[in-house]
């Protein structure tokens, strides 16, 4: 549990898609005018991430991975298709964009209007493919996990594009100086946001343990026993002589 919770958070705060490592950051900018389609937008991408993350995860496990084919048969525990990861992730994740555009626009023809182009989109963004290529490089052990991964990094998404479109729309009304307006003062706020974000990785990272004592071993070289020996057998000769003379 404390596992899930804390790759939740992380995915969410300390490696966001765009404060963190500036995926997606097309999408961020240009849908991020009115809060409305942002949310749109945002609610797509939470679904295409938890939805393609797993999927994409069973993949590499029983497919791609050197030996993942073994449970087909012992003499098929040598293949190695890792080289197809690209093509089969991005199958994958343009026939889920696929599945939320028709979605979206027999639902809500206003907000598949709205969101355009950037709708469909959404099957080349680099945000949605980084969060299965981020997946494969970490080693997530399991699909729970996987699916967490995904839902909690489509939610990061979600919060960045949601907190930029309320501060553009408010921002609109702002006396900004003429060289800052559009996307100079976006790009401004967007780096003082991703340093928001990243102090929340104090809270993930600290540790209040202290540090382990390191015991200091000393391995003793046979020339180092040879005169320890001598030592003492001085010391014993020393001291039979003086018993000797009392």
């Amino acid at each position: 549990m404390l596992e899930h919770l804390e790759l939740f958070f992380r995915s969410i705060f300390v490696d966001n898609m765009v404060f963190a490592v500036f995926l997606g950051m097309c999408s961020y900018l240009a849908v991020s005018k009115k809060v409305s389609t942002a949310v749109g937008l945002g609610a797509a991408v939470i679904f295409v991430l938890g939805v393609t993350v797993p999927l994409n995860w069973l993949l590499d496990k029983y497919l791609l991975q050197d030996g993942a084919l073994v449970w087909l048969g012992p003499e098929y525990a040598d293949y190695d298709l890792s080289f197809l990861s690209f093509i089969l992730f991005i199958a994958t994740i343009a026939t889920m964009v696929q599945l939320v555009e028709i979605v979206v626009e027999k639902f809500s023809p206003s907000l598949y209007n709205s969101l355009g182009i950037f709708l469909p989109l959404i099957a080349v963004n680099c945000a949605i493919l980084g969060g299965s290529l981020f997946m494969q490089t970490r080693e997530i052990p399991n699909i729970g996990l996987a699916l967490n991964y995904g839902v909690s990094s489509g939610i990061g998404w979600f919060l960045a594009i949601l907190a930029i479109a309320a501060i553009r729309e408010k921002i609109r009304y702002s006396n900004v100086p003429a060289p800052l307006r559009g996307l100079g003062i976006t790009f401004i706020i967007t780096g003082l946001m991703g340093i928001g974000f990243q102090s929340f990785g104090g809270m993930l990272t600290g540790d209040n343990e202290p540090p382990e004592e390191t015991q200091n071993t000393t391995v003793e070289t046979k020339e180092d026993k040879e005169i320890k020996k001598e030592i003492d057998d001085t010391e014993k000769a020393v001291s039979y002589n003086e018993a000797v003379n009392k």
